[in-house]
């Protein structure tokens, strides 16, 4: 059993016992069981190997995995379910798996549903919001019932499409195994995962080889794939086990590189890449670049393609049709300086297990210095209105900033990293703001910090102006520096809070105020459009993880695959530069 298969399990433990149990004294327990999913989810080791090599005393070696947490995993490993877990399940019939879907549909929210209305699937849910029995309960309004519509289309739609953090690594790691295959000469993932988009469909990988048949019959084979939809000399379509397509297609090694070309770029690149070939009496299509008497005069490489079409290369990440062609034609002995994968030092948004997060604050610095290669880190935990997340108070954020200057002497004392650089934990907070746009610290605490970020939590549904102006309030607080994840969306799962972002995007201008590029997944926020307008009017932005644990330092990666299909450049890009000259950079 996987480790997130696991996690997912506990998960719904804690959401259906906040349904069915009614003593108080439950927060403990479901704590409890969030905790354990947390740390289980972002356990590099395999939990059925721990148990397998050394029993129960093994689980419980593990953070936040107790006495009760490890029964029950041992139980699970056993019998493939927990008698518990399958107990909740009878007597709170709810399709927990649906409902964790769609943002906005918590425990508190479910048991008002299902004890009224009898509600235990989205499409009973559909149905209720459609009839106006929802906007009937108390705490309902119609705004809320139509909002709910709204989430239940948007998950509809999205559907088919997958989160580019879900499939990425996995999706890597086939095409490293295809790589390293002595008989496949080239290999490569193209289409929207290769432009870093935020959602996948379907999964397109070229290969090059002289042995197709063997190629494909690897591929077919692999212990991914649980279904071969078609198969064929040159080509095959297999669905994984978690459920997506992928397409594996054999391309002549001399028309690997048109072919790479025509199958990253979206439709409408391609359109205006082949008009662009035709006004220069040329052809283009995935197999080469042809003359007017039909000679193939470029397809090795992309190249050579874009070369004997007068531009410069264009990045796969900016291949959307939205102005690279006529800027890359214009531009073509200018090197555009888009941030690069290796370019961050550090990130200005993690979290430590004193309020949300999973692991000390000493363990996130020592995992981001050793294992990601960065400068400094800012610990920016909650502060006090989100009680949730045991945000702190006034005195208990002047300890941390007490204790951070400790464990910067400690970290640096015990780094076997090899670099001559110092590393850096900055005092930080990821403030709330209020419905008024006020902070829930006050000033002369939160400029003791070295950085402050502040970002939204409540009040998702005030109408635009109010939103709006919110932000607006918090960006002309002197003390902020950064707005965290400033739309609040959730990929496929919430829009985001109405707001003006233009607006905003003029009041950072104007404050001098960072927006945030958050590379969690399932946010990145702000989205590639705003990106480009915040650019465009000289914003600075910060790409961060929002990290809660050390292994989510990778989503820093698809920050920076935002920031460049948004044309942003490393100068855009707060946390490129080292920390001292950083921190004289912000207000």
């Amino acid at each position: 059993m996987k480790n997130n298969e696991i996690a997912k399990i506990f998960r719904e433990i804690s959401y259906l016992i906040q349904l069915a149990e009614k003593d108080p004294n439950t927060i403990y327990k479901v704590r409890a069981y969030d905790k354990a999913a947390d740390v289980i989810e972002n356990l590099s080791l395999s939990i059925e190997e721990i148990y397998l090599k050394d029993g129960i005393q093994g689980l419980r070696k593990i953070p936040s995995v107790g006495n009760a947490i490890s029964s029950k995993i041992e139980e699970l490993i056993k019998s493939n379910k927990i008698a518990y877990h399958e107990e909740l399940k009878r007597k709170i019939p709810i399709r927990i798996s649906e409902f964790s879907k769609l943002r906005g549909f918590g425990p508190r929210t479910m048991k008002i549903l299902y004890e009224k209305l009898n509600i235990t699937s989205i499409s009973e849910l559909e149905k209720a919001a459609s009839e106006g029995k929802i906007s009937k309960l108390k705490g309902f309004s119609k705004t809320k019932e139509e909002n709910i519509l709204k989430t239940i289309q948007l998950s509809k739609q999205n559907k088919r499409r997958y989160l580019l953090g879900d499939v990425y690594p996995l999706i890597k790691k086939i095409e490293i195994r295809l790589t390293s295959q002595d008989n496949i000469i080239r290999c490569v993932v193209v289409g929207s995962f290769r432009r870093m988009r935020e959602t996948i469909g379907d999964i397109d990988i070229l290969v090059s080889t002289e042995e197709p048949e063997k190629v494909i019959d690897f591929f077919v084979n692999m212990p991914e794939v649980v279904e071969t939809k078609g198969k064929g000399r040159a080509k095959a379509f297999v669905k994984l086990r978690n459920g997506i397509g992928v397409d594996l297609l054999v391309v002549p090694e001399e028309s690997f590189g048109s072919a790479s070309q025509y199958f990253t770029g979206n439709k409408d690149h391609n359109i205006s890449l082949r008009n662009l070939a035709i006004s220069m009496n040329l052809h283009l299509n995935e197999w080469g670049l042809y003359n007017k008497g039909g000679k193939k005069i470029a397809g090795n490489n992309e190249q050579e393609i874009y070369e004997a079409l007068q531009l410069q290369f264009i990045p796969p990440e900016l291949r959307e049709n939205c102005g690279e062609i006529e800027y890359f034609s214009k531009h073509r002995n200018t090197r555009l300086e888009l941030i690069d994968y290796g370019d961050l030092k550090g990130d200005l948004h993690t979290h430590s297990e004193i309020t949300d997060g999973t692991m000390s604050i000493y363990d996130m610095a020592l995992h981001a210095r050793k294992k990601f290669g960065l400068e400094y880190i800012a610990i920016t935990d909650h502060t006090k209105s989100l009680r949730l997340a045991n945000g702190l108070d006034e005195l208990q954020l002047l300890d941390q900033i007490n204790n951070i200057e400790r464990l910067n002497d400690t970290v640096n004392e015990n780094s076997t990293a090899d670099t001559d650089t110092n590393f850096r934990i900055l005092s930080s907070a990821e403030v709330n703001i209020l419905k008024d746009g006020t902070l829930d610290i006050s000033n002369n605490i939160l400029d003791k910090l070295d950085i402050v970020g502040a970002s939204i939590h409540s009040n998702f549904s005030l109408s635009k102006e109010i939103q709006t102006d919110r932000l607006i309030k918090a960006a002309k607080n002197p003390s902020v520096d950064i707005l965290f994840h400033p739309t609040g969306r959730l990929i496929n799962k919430r829009e985001g809070y109405s707001i003006d972002i233009e607006k905003i995007i003029e009041a950072a201008c104007e404050t001098r105020t960072v927006l945030e590029i958050n590379s969690n997944y399932n946010r990145l926020d702000l989205r590639d459009e705003h990106i480009r307008i915040a650019v465009e009017n000289g914003v600075k932005l910060a790409i961060n993880s929002d990290a809660h644990h050390p292994v989510h330092f990778a989503y820093l990666l698809f920050g920076i695959g935002q920031a460049r299909r948004a044309w942003a450049k490393k100068i855009d890009i707060v946390n490129t530069l080292k920390v001292d000259t950083l921190l004289k950079s912000l207000k």
